[in-house]
């Protein structure tokens, strides 16, 4: 039995509703500095840009693929001055470094085109690899957790981050066959899986939730986001909005703890959280398991009289100071 394997085409998710989030800042009509944590293929922040003509923006992936795919899609953009590429993770951003934003964007997860390329080993879709790495450079390969984990330590990792109720028999038959040869490719493991979960749910890869517990240990997503999402949100100037893009429960949970919980610098913008329309769903089947959450930082009175009086604040000239990685 097969499901759909995923198209190369690239279509950013809730686009619409993002622009959106971010108009309020557009009315006021002064320049507006935008930062996108986690880059991609640029979509998002490609329709910023033609969409607010004031905004200078900075673009940070930790993934060069991605770094040089947006260098060259938005080579104008970088020659004007309106946009500097960074090579890293939000889970390093400091504000002393970058300055403050206007608008900040988090596009959590695996992109597109990281799962249609087999050789990054993140899908069960294609024979590659067991890698996983968003940054391809560092760090150890799904397969290596894979064939040097105890069988206690996976089972934790598929049951808390696969949300998987009973891994114990796929946990079990992982330990058995890497004694007789490692585990290389996606193939290897994902073909154990279907042998012993089979195909319970019609259009659903019995692979689809360990794959994912797997890419979220290699790439430390959740304990990465927990740590880290409370400084993103110093970084946004008073008025400043941030915006959330999830696509599983256990992301969702910690970024609507940490904004619901931020009640002394500002508040959620939403009250319920926004999920694609009906028609995006059929347009772009990844955008299913989307939420979108909005948080707007407090304006500071203090702040207001100086940006009227015209005086320029230290984040205006951060774009200058040195920061990690920085591509020209």
């Amino acid at each position: 039995m097969s499901a759909e394997i995923p198209s190369e085409i690239h279509i950013p998710v809730m686009l619409q509703e993002i622009i959106d989030a971010f108009a309020p800042l557009k009315e006021r009509g002064e320049p507006l500095r935008y930062f996108d944590g986690t880059l991609g293929r640029g979509g998002h922040l490609r329709a910023i840009l033609e969409n607010m003509p004031q905004v200078r923006a900075v673009g940070l992936d930790q993934d060069p693929s991605a770094i040089k795919f947006v260098e060259n899609a938005l080579a104008p953009e970088i020659a004007q001055g309106r946009l500097t590429l960074v090579r890293g993770t939000f889970h390093e951003f400091d504000p002393a470094t970058l300055g403050e934003f206007d608008m900040m964007l988090l596009d959590l997860g695996v992109s597109s085109p990281q799962l249609d390329q087999p050789q990054r080993g993140f899908s069960f879709y294609y024979d590659g690899p067991l890698d996983m790495r968003m940054n391809p450079d560092a760090g150890p390969t799904a397969a290596d957790f894979v064939n040097t984990w105890s069988d206690a330590e996976l089972y934790k990792v598929f049951k808390e981050y696969g949300e998987i109720f009973k891994p114990s028999r796929v946990v079990n038959e992982i330990v058995r066959a890497r004694k007789e040869k490692p585990f290389t490719s996606t193939f290897d493991l994902s073909k154990l899986i279907e042998r012993v979960e089979g195909w319970r749910r019609k259009g659903f890869h019995p692979a689809t939730p360990y794959f994912m517990a797997l890419r979220i240990l290699v790439n430390n997503e959740l304990q990465g986001l927990e740590d880290n999402l409370p400084r993103l949100l110093t970084g946004l100037r008073p008025g400043g909005r941030l915006a959330v893009l999830t696509f599983h429960s256990l992301e969702d949970r910690i970024v609507k703890n940490i904004l619901r919980g931020a009640t002394e610098i500002g508040r959620p913008v939403n009250k319920k959280v926004i999920v694609p329309t009906r028609e995006e769903e059929l347009r772009n089947p990844r955008s299913r398991s989307a939420k979108l959450r909005v948080f707007e930082r407090q304006m500071a009175e203090s702040h207001l009289l100086e940006r009227q009086d015209g005086v320029t604040d230290a984040a205006d000239l951060a774009m200058d100071r040195k920061g990690p990685t920085r591509v020209e």
